[in-house]
């Protein structure tokens, strides 16, 4: 079910064909997250490929964004391991034969769990590090030549866990610490070509699978340690993405969007089991190799 309507087109800021003739390729397109900021684009005019492991939810979760717009089209592609950069070349392909063109990338795929260093198996990090920097590189590398015919738009969707220790989290604060080094160093080389890179950073996004794994405290007094006295939707992240991808960011890039709420500047994510929860964890002699 989708979480944007045209509602969001007639109560938005921004204009209702903003997008027109854009195409969006999008990998985690069918997640919480992602598909809303799909949706926004949809919306606001676009065309988009979602991308995704798998098929039936990748190609559900299209038909039901294509639906949002009379006209819109939106295909979905699965079997895609963005692991494997054939496979998501093979996407980007397919995605020009239906669609026509490339103008907008959201690099979205991730993994995440919770685990204590201790046992967290080297196998396991190198699979979120794959997943989530590995296949960022490798989704800007299938799109490329596309990025570069239409001066396209790179969006990594980042995070705000290695802005501080967080405790559970080493694997994905380093695979996203090293997205942003990514996405850095490609707005530099690729400016010249006319290409824009840029993260965008959530927070505590309510409603998210990350957020009922990640934060504990779902309550009012968990959101009071926000500085904006709330936690963040999906909407929320939406909105930044429209900005990131419009004309009114024609001048921005190599910029990280934290939107949190200003939460990471408390540096309080791990404030309801840190630092009980670490003595438990490594009080249990079974560590993993």
């Amino acid at each position: 079910m989708s979480t944007l309507d045209q509602s969001f087109v007639k109560n938005s800021v921004w204009k209702p064909d903003l997008f027109k003739g854009k195409v969006a390729f999008v990998t985690g397109g069918a997640g919480t997250i992602c598909r809303v900021q799909v949706e926004a684009l949809v919306l606001l005019g676009a065309n988009a490929a979602i991308i995704g492991r798998n098929p039936e939810k990748t190609e559900k979760a299209a038909a039901e964004i294509q639906a949002l717009r009379p006209g819109a089209k939106v295909i979905g592609i699965g079997k895609v391991d963005v692991r494997e950069v054939e496979q998501l070349a093979a996407a980007a392909k397919k995605t020009v034969d239906e669609l026509g063109k490339i103008d907008f990338v959201i690099a979205g795929a991730a993994g995440n769990f919770l685990s204590d260093f201790n046992h967290l198996s080297a196998n396991a990090f190198k699979s979120v590090v794959s997943i989530d920097l590995l296949g960022s590189y490798n989704t800007i590398k299938a799109t490329f030549s596309e990025l570069k015919k239409n001066k396209g738009v790179i969006l990594f969707v980042s995070a705000t866990l290695h802005y501080y220790g967080v405790p559970f989290q080493s694997h994905v604060g380093a695979a996203k610490a090293g997205i942003d080094a990514l996405s850095n160093a490609l707005a530099v080389e690729l400016g010249p070509l006319g290409i824009r890179s840029n993260c965008i950073a959530p927070g505590a996004i309510a409603g998210t699978e990350g957020f009922d794994r990640l934060v504990q405290s779902g309550s009012e007094e968990g959101q009071n340690k926000v500085p904006l006295a709330r936690w963040g939707t999906t909407k929320d992240i939406a909105e930044a993405t429209v900005y990131l991808f419009s004309p009114a960011a024609s001048y921005v890039t190599g910029t990280i969007q934290v939107v949190d709420g200003g939460f990471w500047h408390l540096g309080s994510f791990a404030g309801d089991f840190y630092p009980s929860v670490i003595k438990q964890q490594n009080s249990i002699d079974n560590p993993k190799l």
